[in-house]
């Protein structure tokens, strides 16, 4: 795994910003480890719902996860406002920076991801394939477990920031 610290910018919408950076990597396949920060607009679709609420005001980024690929994220956040009411769901595009948005995203270079429509469930869903040693890819529909004696690598990105 290699592992990257990101800092978004007021202003900056979290989702599309994370979405533009998966897009520009190598690695097909990556995970948001941590995330804290500030939005002054959160696009959330809660659970068993098709649209999208609004929640508008300072609010605090408690929790951040979620799969990226190249051709897409699914991200669920939960947030709250300033009298501590959490909400959280599905982070849509729209959700917008306040202050400052920290994250570390991990980046799994024998793995690729990718959405794909689902009949049983009717939406895109992800599908996983495993990069094998002689390079020829494995489908897993449910990947085994990962050995948890992974070492990380940490790397190093110039400036530290995305989005500007």
């Amino acid at each position: 795994m290699r592992v990257v610290p990101l800092r978004l910018r007021p202003g900056d919408d979290l989702r599309q910003a994370l979405e533009s950076w998966m897009a520009q990597q190598n690695e097909r396949a990556g995970c948001v480890i941590s995330a804290i920060g500030s939005l002054s607009t959160a696009q959330v679709r809660f659970a068993g719902r098709d649209d999208i609420t609004a929640i508008a005001g300072e609010l605090e980024i408690l929790s951040l996860a979620g799969t990226l690929s190249p051709d897409g994220a699914h991200l669920h956040i939960a947030i709250a406002d300033g009298r501590g009411a959490v909400s959280g769901g599905h982070l849509c595009a729209g959700s917008l920076v306040r202050t400052t948005a920290e994250l570390v995203v991990g980046l799994l270079p024998d793995w690729e991801f990718r959405r794909a429509f689902d009949a049983e469930t009717g939406s895109a869903e992800l599908v996983v394939t495993q990069q094998r040693d002689d390079h020829s890819p494995q489908i897993n529909a449910i990947p085994q477990l990962l050995d948890v004696r992974l070492v990380m690598e940490v790397s190093e990105v110039s400036d530290g920031e995305i989005g500007r």
